[in-house]
């Protein structure tokens, strides 16, 4: 696959089940997709699928020059246990030229050494983990979205108390120190946010700001 009138190009490199997450994700938006994985087996999901699929047994330069890959925009690193391949794929594709290459790790150890190699790292399980955590300790948060150790996007049910009030009345920027960047209902997001907008208890609001904040915030509803 070569890129489509000037397309994104991702290259997914591991299809279990974070890699799949990703590129059918990708693919639901239209984006152009190289999937590789030593399995076939893996890659049977993405067959009818507009992504061009690769099976390769080892992750040298050569291998994976064959398929391509050293034209995405973007590769994602979905291999967790097997470090040494996870470790392989990644240095090779940064020494292929790619920009940009975020890796799913396991261990703090895996995190340093491919953040020494030049990769983005996520911990997809602690990710998962935190949110559930944060869900069963607050009864009206819905998800949230870490974007630092300390800042995060938080999506929670409107408290009945702010039912009918308007932004500005609420004061959640001067008073709670946090930003209304959205409201959800029915499925569908409004961001035209005001201080003249009255929020409703059948809406979801989603809100940025330090994690400290939030709690704050959360906590003066619960």
């Amino acid at each position: 696959m070569r890129k489509k009138n000037g397309n994104e190009l991702f290259g997914i490199i591991g299809t279990g089940r974070f890699g799949m997450a990703v590129a059918e994700e990708l693919l639901a938006r239209g984006k152009d997709v190289i999937a590789i994985d030593k399995d076939p087996v893996m890659l049977r999901r993405l067959t009818n699928t507009a992504a061009e699929i690769f099976v390769i047994n080892d992750m040298s330069m050569e291998a994976l020059m064959e398929t391509g890959i050293q034209e995405a925009d973007t590769v994602i690193i979905g291999i967790g246990k097997d470090i040494e391949n996870s470790i392989l794929a990644t240095l090779n594709v940064i020494e292929l030229g790619v920009k940009k290459v975020i890796a799913k790790v396991i261990t703090v150890d895996h995190a340093k050494i491919l953040n020494k190699l030049g990769a983005e790292v996520v911990f997809p399980e602690i990710e998962i983990g935190k949110r559930t955590a944060i869900r069963l300790c607050e009864s009206l948060a819905e998800d949230i979205l870490p974007l630092s150790d300390e800042f995060s996007i938080l999506q929670m049910k409107t408290p009945e108390a702010l039912d009918g009030r308007s932004v500005g009345e609420i004061g959640i920027r001067s008073k709670y120190g946090i930003s209304l960047i959205a409201t959800v209902k029915d499925g569908k997001a409004n961001g035209n946010i005001g201080p003249d907008t009255v929020l409703s208890k059948s809406e979801t609001i989603v809100l940025s700001g330090s994690n400290k904040a939030l709690d704050r915030f959360q906590g003066s509803f619960s």
